[in-house]
């Protein structure tokens, strides 16, 4: 009889299991990417396996630039580097123009591909409508302190290399407004009055947007040698969803 009961519970288990996953495979259909099976498409809204879809990239240079050209990214393709234990072999240089540019001062930085592919999404779909929601204006600029840099975690002179070692990183400063407006994180982390905590909030709603798109993202939260930027990075960790960000 306790088996009967068992095997009963069992199966009503399975059948509500089966109608969760029938319910939601209807509600995903129309979001291919919210499944980690389906495509990446840089034009499709940031869904739940995007992050992780732009970090396995590393490694297929030649899937990431196709992406890229598909969505209307002008770039350039960087011959190989090597520096001994630093260098790279998948970089490209992100230009200005184009349908959908990804505009960054200064101009022309080399990075790894799947990092451009997530500044572009980053651009498109965090950047933009905060500006939007938060100044009414668009950004024009995002100012940067560089990628590539051939040196270990916090400039140590042993240990780990720093994701830079391989230009799958790039440090974020600040951003330029369409209606003259300077953002700064240094300046505008924790700034007031009611300017001021509007740009703070914008930097925090595009640092949490950033965390849905790159394996780790470090802001003036984490530590004092990110007070003045954000560290955008695709460690190949993030293939398999563990991200940081603080």
């Amino acid at each position: 009889m306790r088996r009967a009961r068992r095997l009963v519970a069992w199966g009503v288990a399975a059948a509500l299991t089966a109608t969760v996953l029938l319910l939601a495979w209807g509600s995903l259909r129309g979001r291919p990417q919210d499944l980690p099976w389906t495509s990446l498409d840089l034009g499709q809204p940031i869904g739940l396996f995007t992050g992780r879809k732009l970090t396995a990239l590393t490694g297929d240079s030649a899937k990431c630039r196709g992406l890229l050209s598909q969505a209307g990214v002008r770039f350039a393709a960087l011959p190989p580097r090597d520096d001994g234990q630093c260098g790279y072999d998948d970089a490209v240089r992100l230009d200005a123009g184009g349908a959908r540019a990804v505009a960054l001062s200064p101009a022309g930085p080399g990075v790894a591909c799947p990092v451009a592919a997530a500044l572009a999404i980053w651009e498109w779909d965090v950047l933009a409508p905060a500006a939007r929601r938060h100044f009414g204006a668009r950004v024009t600029r995002i100012d940067h302190f560089g990628s590539y840099a051939c040196r270990r975690l916090y400039g140590r002179d042993a240990g780990a290399w720093s994701e830079h070692a391989t230009a799958d990183a790039i440090d974020i400063a600040g951003f330029r407004l369409s209606d003259g407006r300077r953002i700064s994180i240094a300046r505008d982390w924790k700034a007031g009055g009611r300017d001021g905590a509007a740009k703070a909030a914008f930097l925090r709603d595009v640092r949490d947007g950033a965390c849905q798109l790159f394996a780790t993202v470090l802001s003036p939260d984490y530590n004092a040698a990110h007070r003045d930027h954000f560290h955008l990075d695709q460690a190949e960790r993030g293939k398999m969803g563990w991200r940081a960000c603080r």
